[in-house]
């Protein structure tokens, strides 16, 4: 009886452990939960390897936004040259409290360089600080913010030649009298309100005393608003002139409001713009000429930028220079009013001329 019992006992024992086999098998073959844990230990290593694949994020101001998307289009561009992976980020509205929120998660995911057009200049200091306090390279194009909250900025074109550029486009434009406007993007955005400031210094010259600014106003690089705030303008200044607009959606969304009330001629529009977007206003006349540079390119600079930083070519000090992908030459780490900055060139004149030329281009 108790050889029966052990007998009965070793062939419970000996089925168990067979089905036990045979789960492990089963389990074994199981493709997602391998795939699985062969993801889970390639993102381990990407993020601690010696070798593994950067990370470069871009924080634009806000979603829809036809600049921004071609600033991270060149962006992109020069980071899958080096071998990187490119993060496209934006808020739904050009607000810092946004931008914030998704800096605070690229953080999380330990990038190795955040760019970012800033929303305001001072705003993102705190969160950008602590990227950098945990290694993070830290950089700001096109729209700055201040020398503590970054290594480097990338600058369009110099401001002082924006600024005065702009009045003497617009003086001549309106034969050097009369009333005209800024219609701006956000009233925090540090690029336009320096570039206003060398406009208004530039207005201070004798030769523009019957000439006279008679307002800001802001946009906030929305179209609808700046739409409505344009409309404003006309409503409130009836010998209005002119409208300079130093950002791509306000001096598009000014030239439709003129081209639609049929204005043109009476009052006209320059600033900074698309040529995709503007053609059709050169063409009728609302714009006799306007500028911008090359938005790829501002991107592309940056992503350069952020991987010689990254991979230490430069560090951020004046006088340090490197080479930018496809871009001719060399470009230089040069102090600035606050910080450093890398400059990439001057603003292009677009008119009747050359309209048709770049207007598929960008």
């Amino acid at each position: 009886m108790k050889k029966k019992w052990l007998v009965h006992l070793l062939a419970v024992l000996l089925f168990g452990l067979l089905v036990a086999c045979g789960g492990g098998e089963e389990s074994g073959g199981d493709n997602t939960g391998s795939e699985s844990s062969n993801e889970n230990g390639t993102e381990e290593t990407a993020g601690n390897g010696d070798g593994e694949q950067k990370r470069h994020a871009f924080v634009f101001k806000n979603t829809g936004n036809p600049y921004g998307e071609k600033i991270m289009e060149g962006f992109e561009t020069a980071i899958d040259e080096t071998g990187g992976e490119a993060i496209l980020r934006s808020p739904d509205q050009p607000t810092v409290e946004g931008q914030i929120q998704i800096i605070e998660e690229l953080i999380a995911q330990q990038v190795d360089s955040i760019s970012v057009s800033a929303n305001d200049y001072d705003g993102l200091q705190p969160v950008l600080t602590k990227a950098m306090n945990q290694g993070i390279k830290v950089l700001s194009a096109d729209s700055a913010v201040n020398g503590d909250s970054r290594t480097v900025h990338i600058n369009q074109a110099d401001p002082e030649a924006i600024g005065r550029t702009l009045v003497q486009a617009v003086a001549e434009m309106m034969e050097n009298e009369g009333q005209f406007a800024i219609l701006s993007a956000t009233s925090q955005a540090s690029n336009q309100n320096l570039w206003i400031e060398w406009m208004e210094t530039e207005l201070e010259s004798e030769e523009y005393a019957d000439i006279e600014l008679v307002e800001v106003a802001y946009g906030d690089d929305l179209r609808d608003k700046s739409v409505s705030e344009t409309e404003a303008l006309l409503q409130s200044y009836p010998d209005l002139k002119a409208i300079v607009a130093p950002t791509t959606v306000g001096i598009a969304a000014a030239s439709k409001v003129i081209t639609d009330k049929e204005l043109q001629g009476e009052v006209l529009v320059t600033g900074l713009g698309l040529p995709s977007e503007m053609a059709e206003y050169i063409s009728n006349g609302v714009s006799p000429w306007m500028y911008l540079w090359n938005p790829l390119d501002v991107g592309y600079l940056t992503g350069n930028a952020a991987n010689a930083l990254v991979e230490e070519e430069i560090t951020g000090e004046v006088g340090e220079t490197f080479e930018a992908g496809e871009l001719e030459g060399e470009f230089e780490v040069t102090e600035s009013d606050d910080g450093v900055e890398i400059l990439l060139g001057d603003p292009f004149k677009f008119d009747p001329d050359n309209i048709d030329k770049w207007k598929d281009i960008y």
